[in-house]
């Protein structure tokens, strides 16, 4: 069941994926109107998220062109809906002047609130925050009845498992328990009756699962985000408060978003294109010149937003690995395409010298080990082998050895990628390259390499010791769960094996 699920989100990006969610809890409200379970009329909530929208679009369209800014076409409407779900909708003149408000506040602060052009905040909370103390208007989070539970928890888990963030939301959930827990027990309060006016209505899981999430204000580590999480699930915590001021959802994430953008890093390049190889019919590499230096660690992927024309259904954000070491001084991108390609493949595929194209949110943990004396066997598959050209080409450029063998399956010859790489890399360093075709019927008659599919008798042939090795994954989501069958089968353990991951491969 799982496996079908992953397959399907594996074809949605991220972005779209939390919109879906939010236009079908925001469907469900209106029939829950309609049956008078919320006790909202439906006029007043078309009338809001009507409001919130066009003013949400017309502020971010502004702001963007004064600031020469590039813009994600879906947080537009992500954040007119969030806030449709967090304000009372008021069917009146004052309440049409204090969503409009709120709105411009939420599109401004992606662009004055921000520092090294990164938002600190996530633009719906922080704008109910200063809102409410402009105005003296808060946030009623709606939501938060217990009628939309059920609906929240099955759109949350999508959304959960698509980004692959289960461990930071279960922090936030076990930290207000015991914070919780423990306010019950210093004021000898009865917990059963605390824990029910928290866990009985949807407002904690509407913030875990929707708000708490927002790529652009997670930290990049899981280590980093279990503990915003728990930063996040203990000043959200009612009971909490400092003389008059109490801990509300916005104010606990808003205070929790201090912490991630502390730790996190705080790039946003602004890069031009210095070359383009076409490697074969469907892959490109490109090198981009960034506006700065920054530093990442070899293995981590950016978000990548290309301003372009006809944005289709899929947006203009995607998620790819660098696959540069980070001593080059060029930034390079191995993509695959397809003739069936969203507007952004399509728009990246004729990039031009003079286009811009931005990159921001380093994040991922596909990295080497710190001990240097652990063995390893990287498993490729196509364009699988970018985080491993960066992890290799710093290698390389730092003389470092490492005991790795790399297997690397393309369906042809012509689309080896980096070969000149791991080349060099097989004679300098020692590392051991495994290249295999899988089309078996086109195989070059000069060819050197593997012929068929990586499996469990090729491994234990170029492996022999392959139980004291780790393996790391990279390629297509459905020939990673293949491996990890293969590898589990062998007696590996499931701790010695690593994926690549990042929020999104369409």
């Amino acid at each position: 069941m799982l496996e079908k699920i992953d397959y399907i989100l594996d074809r949605v990006t991220m972005y779209k994926l939390i919109l879906y969610v939010l236009t079908f809890l925001f469907g469900i409200a209106i029939i829950l109107s309609f049956f008078e379970i919320i006790h909202l009329k439906v006029h007043e909530i078309i009338f809001s998220v009507t409001v919130l929208t066009v003013v949400s679009y017309i502020a971010n369209k502004i702001f963007s062109f004064i600031l020469k800014a590039s813009t994600n076409s879906d947080s537009i409407y992500i954040t007119a809906l969030i806030l449709t779900f967090l304000i009372t909708p008021v069917f009146s003149v004052n309440g049409f002047i204090f969503l409009s408000f709120t709105a411009t506040l939420a599109m401004l602060s992606k662009y004055i609130l921000a520092i090294g052009k990164k938002h600190i905040f996530n633009p719906a909370a922080i704008s109910v925050v200063i809102a409410g103390i402009l105005t003296n208007q808060y946030a009623s989070w709606w939501i938060g009845i217990s009628a939309m539970s059920p609906f929240l928890f099955i759109g949350g888990f999508l959304i959960v498992r698509k980004i692959n963030r289960e461990l930071m939301v279960l922090s936030f959930f076990v930290s207000l328990f015991l914070a919780l827990a423990i306010f019950s027990f210093i004021n000898a309060d009865n917990f059963l009756t605390n824990s029910q006016n928290i866990f009985f209505n949807s407002v904690f899981l509407f913030l875990a699962f929707i708000m708490l999430t927002e790529p652009a204000t997670t930290p990049p580590t899981k280590k980093l985000q279990i503990i915003y999480g728990a930063i996040v699930g203990f000043l959200y915590m009612p009971y909490l408060h400092i003389g008059n001021i109490y801990s509300t959802p916005e104010l606990a994430l808003v205070l929790g978003n201090v912490f991630s953008f502390i730790v996190s890093p705080r790039y946003k390049l602004f890069l031009k294109l210095k070359e383009k190889i076409k490697i074969s019919p469907e892959v490109i590499d490109f090198s981009f010149v960034p506006d700065k230096k920054f530093t990442f660690i070899p293995g981590q992927y950016m978000e990548w937003t290309l301003p372009h024309k006809n944005i289709d259904g899929r947006g203009n954000r995607r998620f790819f690995t660098i696959a540069s070491s980070p001593g080059e001084n060029y930034i390079h991108l191995g993509v695959k395409f397809s003739q069936d390609g969203s507007s952004f493949k399509r728009a990246l595929s004729s990039i031009e010298k003079t286009d811009t194209i931005v990159a921001s949110q380093i994040a991922g943990e596909f990295t080497l080990p710190q001990d240097a004396n652990l063995k390893l066997v990287f498993i490729a598959g196509g364009i699988g082998i970018t985080p491993f050209r960066s992890i290799i080409k710093f290698l390389i450029d730092t003389n470092s050895r490492r005991r790795i063998t790399l297997f690397y399956a393309n369906k042809i010859s012509s689309e080896i990628m980096y070969e000149d790489v791991f080349d060099r890399a097989e004679s300098q360093l020692g590392i051991k390259i495994v290249y295999t075709l899988t089309d078996t019927e086109n195989v070059p008659k000069d060819w050197k390499g593997k012929i068929g599919r990586i499996d469990e008798n090729m491994i234990k042939k170029e492996v022999p010791d392959y139980k004291n090795h780790y393996f790391y994954l990279s390629g297509p989501h459905e020939m990673i769960k293949s491996f990890e069958k293969i590898l589990t089968n062998m007696g590996i353990d499931r701790k010695m094996i690593k994926t690549d991951y990042f929020p999104g491969y369409t």
